[in-house]
This record gives structure tokens, C-alpha cells and sequence, in this order.
């Protein structure tokens, strides 16, 4: 009699949880660049589909001032996430990373970025498998902090029924904050010691790549537009920081040219009147 309560009890259960719905994970990623792009940052865009199986690419935005255009263009992918990769004057990247259709919406500085090409690490991972992403404690410790950990969680986070995703959890997707800027890195999860394949089980991580650092410059309330959230006041764009530089090196060299001219003056003071006596006519 008590076995059989029991297993009605069970079956019970078990009904009442295949009546509740299952939360699912149906974050979807639209990733698209501006016109003017260079071969490197088609490379770093190409890394990054390659580890996130849940993006569908987008062919180049004609327009950088249409930005509006992004949310309908990932309404019509049915997508709820954008990553946009705007360029200017062919050497400066710039990331959009939003939740469409509402926001809220990151513009961040894209530096020192590196694809798996150029690196050549020894660290590999199967194309398709879900990452794991791991947070400096750092995030939680400021505003605009939390509210990038938590857009970063939705975008790069990849859902367990993804067309393309593979049932394995074989890297790490690392995000630091240092000097006020996001490092991003991505890590290859090792079971053994490669040099003892046959030895215990130990726990590495190997640098896989790609690798660059995003510094951010503002957070919008809506999806490419719309009031600031957060302004960083440290940020100076690249354009000030080169225009700097050469204006540093247009004060050197009028410093060099003012110093010759001195030098120049001075050695006419020091000019004496030649004399009868003077060595030129004395030994002429």
C-alpha cells in the first residue's frame, strides 16, 4: 500500500512539472559591419561567428548615420541582440552591442585586437561548441558595470538549442575590467597534460585567441539611440589622440629651428671687427 502511494505521488510530480513551462534560452545575434572595413577586422568578425553559432551575418549597412535602421534589420532576422561594427577613416573600430528593439545599447572603442590567424595559439576548440563566460568581479562593482555583464550574458552566451550549436562546453569566454577597459580572451579547457596523455586528469586553460580590449565610450537607453545612461569621461577619441601626436611633433620641430637661429645669433655677437692685426690679415 505505501509503494503504491508513493509511486502515485511520483507520477503526480511528474505531471505537475511537464505542466509548467520551460524557460528557454532564445537569444539570437545579428552581427553586420559598416562600409570600409579592413581585412583584419573582417578576420576578428569571422572569429567571433565562428564561436558564437547562434549570429546570423548581415551584409554591410550602406549608411553609418541610418542607425536606426539596425532594429528593423534584426526584427526582420528575428533577432533580439545586434552586434555592429562601424569603421572610420579605415583604421579606427568602433562596437555597437544592443538588444533590439528597445535597448539598452553599448557603443565601446574596439584596440589591440588580434585574430586567430595572427596569433597562432596552441589552444584549439570544436567549431559550434557552447562556451562557458566568466566575469571579473570587477563588473559588479559599478553601474554601467552590471547592466555590460548583463548584455554581454545575452550576446554571448550561447543557448543550449542553437541550430548550430554542439552539445560540448570545451572554452571559456573570459571578460576582465583593467584601466577601465573590457579584455576579452578566450580559453581552451584541458582534461590532461598534452605532454602525459596517459597520466591523471588535470584542469588547464590554453590561450585560444582572438584577443583585443574594448574601451566604452557610451550607453544609450534604446537600441542606437535615444537619452545616456553612462558617459565615460576618460575616453578620447583616436582622431585627438593623433592629431596630438602631431602637433607634438610639429613643437619639436620648431623648438629645433628656433635653436639653430639662436645659435646663429650668438655667433654673430661673438664676431669681432677685424683689425690690422687680426689672424686672416696678419697670415694672409
Amino acid at each position: 500500500m505505501t509503494g503504491g502511494k508513493r509511486k502515485r505521488q511520483a507520477e503526480e510530480t511528474e505531471a505537475e512539472n511537464d505542466a509548467q513551462p520551460k524557460r528557454r534560452n532564445k537569444q539570437r545575434v545579428l552581427m553586420l559591419s559598416s562600409r570600409g572595413v579592413t581585412h583584419r577586422m573582417r578576420h576578428l568578425m569571422s572569429d567571433l561567428e565562428a564561436l558564437l553559432p547562434h549570429v546570423k551575418k548581415e551584409s554591410k549597412l550602406d549608411s553609418k548615420s541610418q542607425l536606426h535602421l539596425l532594429p528593423e534589420l534584426a526584427d526582420l532576422h528575428n533577432c533580439n541582440n545586434t552586434l555592429y561594427f562601424e569603421a572610420r577613416r579605415h583604421e579606427d573600430l568602433y562596437l555597437w552591442a544592443a538588444k533590439t528593439p528597445n535597448g539598452p545599447s553599448i557603443k565601446m572603442h574596439v584596440l589591440n585586437a588580434h585574430t586567430m590567424d595572427e596569433l597562432k595559439m596552441t589552444g584549439n576548440c570544436l567549431k559550434g561548441s557552447r562556451g562557458l563566460l566568466s566575469f571579473d568581479k570587477a563588473f559588479d562593482e559599478t553601474e554601467w558595470g552590471r547592466m555590460t555583464k548583463e548584455l554581454f550574458t545575452h550576446i554571448f552566451g550561447v543557448p543550449p538549442l542553437a541550430r548550430r550549436a554542439k552539445p560540448f562546453i570545451d572554452h571559456i569566454l573570459s571578460f576582465s575590467i583593467l584601466d577601465n577597459k573590457i579584455w576579452f580572451r578566450n580559453f581552451q579547457i584541458l582534461e590532461k597534460d598534452p605532454e602525459q596523455p596517459n597520466g591523471p586528469s588535470k584542469m588547464s586553460l590554453v590561450e585560444i585567441g582572438p584577443r583585443f580590449v574594448l574601451t566604452p565610450i557610451r550607453i544609450f537607453e534604446g537600441a542606437f539611440s535615444g537619452a545616456t545612461v553612462y558617459s565615460n569621461p576618460e575616453f578620447v577619441t583616436p582622431a585627438a589622440v593623433r592629431s596630438m601626436m602631431k602637433h607634438r611633433k610639429g613643437d619639436r620641430y620648431r623648438n629645433r629651428k628656433d635653436a639653430q637661429e639662436e645659435s646663429v645669433q650668438r655667433k654673430e655677437l661673438r664676431r669681432r671687427e677685424e683689425d690690422a692685426l687680426s689672424v686672416p690679415k696678419v697670415f694672409a
